[in-house]
């Protein structure tokens, strides 16, 4: 990892900038993709799976037997580690679902606002270099819990047209039964536009590279909601003297092996840890089975010393992190400071892996400094908030005052006539 020592505040913006894409090269390729597949359906989408995926399909759909077979080849340690994690997620996220509380805001007036599960949403689960079985979990359960009544789920085949057994056991195991074997952009478009064998769905759920990030953010334009724009995964880590550089190598690698496109940061206050992180990363990188990719991924990473934890905590809060791991002394106090990221992990025995797949808390989260404005996937993700009112006849009277000058003042009389005629009609 490149190191910087002291860096000024005028240099972090450029320090801080994720890798660069060719956003117009990567619109345009997007773009053909979605209209193809909006326009002709399957045949799009069967073309663009051979093209990319390597195999040709005559139907999408993921079959009760394929689903029995692939339960059916997952070993009982991995059933059970994630029947483990499902049980973790689901106690996180039960509680998120509140019941509706009324409010009386004057006599005779009560407001209250219902949570209602959206009917039809879509789940992208990657498959590419990694089969992401895990987030099948973290989209599916809270989606569940939601109420959703229709939920699709989309993720790329291998060369023999078959999805990863965990994809399909994971599946099973939350209760998802629609599945088909489209991945990338063809697998957003099939979900956004619909085609005689998807289902068009209203928002649009998961974690993907580049493209897809593009395809869902390009759709979102048309109307169908997404989650965020969630692209290629990173993590920061803060440390101190008190960290484990051993610890902290191994929590680098483990988001540099996501992909080359993936960005590892680290800030400390001790230019020694630094020095120490960076032989452990060369020492566990080659016993990595994905070190070229870790690798290509740590030539995008740096390493940033600074004098106090106090500009460390300015630093880490401008890069807002998808994740963030906190490996210092008094590691809490620092954590309520953050206000800038996805997921944060508090201590030397918190690894991101951990939020990744079991301890509960969900792993689509912002990236490329959308933590800014964005909250990672939780049950209110797959919800509306619908908002409800009801009036008594003194309550209109009471409000009545107000609602009658301010449609005036605006010049709305029919929005103060609509107060008036109810209170005339005796």
């Amino acid at each position: 990892m490149e190191k910087f020592i002291n860096p000024t505040r005028n240099e972090w913006s450029q320090l801080l900038q994720r890798p660069a894409i060719n956003n117009t090269e990567l619109i345009e390729k997007v773009s053909t993709v979605l209209q193809q597949v909006k326009v002709q359906g399957d045949a799009a989408v069967q073309y663009f799976t051979q093209q990319f995926d390597g195999v040709l399909l005559t139907d999408f759909v993921v079959s009760e037997t394929e689903i029995a077979e692939g339960v059916a080849a997952v070993s009982s340690p991995l059933k059970t580690a994630i029947a483990a994690a499902a049980d973790n997620i689901r106690k996180f996220h039960q509680p998120q679902l509140q019941a509706p509380e009324i409010i009386e805001t004057m006599p005779g007036i009560q407001c209250w606002r219902k949570s209602v599960g959206i009917e039809k949403v879509g789940l992208y689960i990657p498959g590419g270099t990694a089969p992401l079985f895990s987030t099948i979990l973290m989209l599916g359960i809270p989606a569940v819990i939601a109420g959703c009544k229709e939920i699709v789920l989309c993720s790329p085949p291998d060369k023999n047209g078959r999805l990863h057994p965990a994809i399909l056991f994971a599946a099973q195991l939350v209760g998802i039964t629609k599945i088909f074997k489209i991945g990338g952009v063809q697998a957003i478009a099939a979900m956004a536009y619909g085609t005689a064998s998807v289902p068009q769905v209203y928002k649009i759920f998961g974690p993907g590279n580049q493209y897809v990030t593009c395809a869902k953010q390009l759709i979102q334009q048309e109307g169908i909601a997404i989650d965020m724009p969630a692209g290629p995964s990173e993590v920061c880590v803060l440390a101190d003297d008190s960290a484990n550089p051993e610890f902290v190598a191994a929590d680098l690698l483990s988001q540099a092996e996501h992909g080359s496109d993936s960005q590892v940061l680290l800030v400390s206050t001790s230019t020694s840890l630094v020095d120490a992180v960076n032989l452990a990363l060369e020492k566990q990188l080659a016993e990595l089975p994905r070190k070229e990719m870790a690798a290509r991924a740590l030539e995008n990473s740096k390493a940033i010393v600074l004098n106090n934890i106090d500009d460390a905590i300015d630093l880490v809060n401008e890069y807002a992190a998808e994740h963030l791991i906190i490996s210092c002394e008094n590691e809490e106090a620092i954590g309520d400071r953050i206000v800038q990221a996805g997921s944060v992990f508090l201590g030397n025995y918190s690894p991101e892996s951990v939020g990744d797949y079991a301890s509960g808390t969900n792993h689509t989260l912002p990236t490329n400094g959308y933590a800014k404005a964005y909250s990672g996937v939780s049950v209110d993700s797959f919800l509306k908030k619908i908002t409800y009112q009801k009036l008594t006849r003194l309550g209109l009277q009471n409000i009545a005052p107000s609602v009658e000058l301010m449609a005036m003042a605006e010049g709305l009389q029919a929005h103060a006539e609509a107060v008036r005629i109810r209170l005339k009609n005796e």
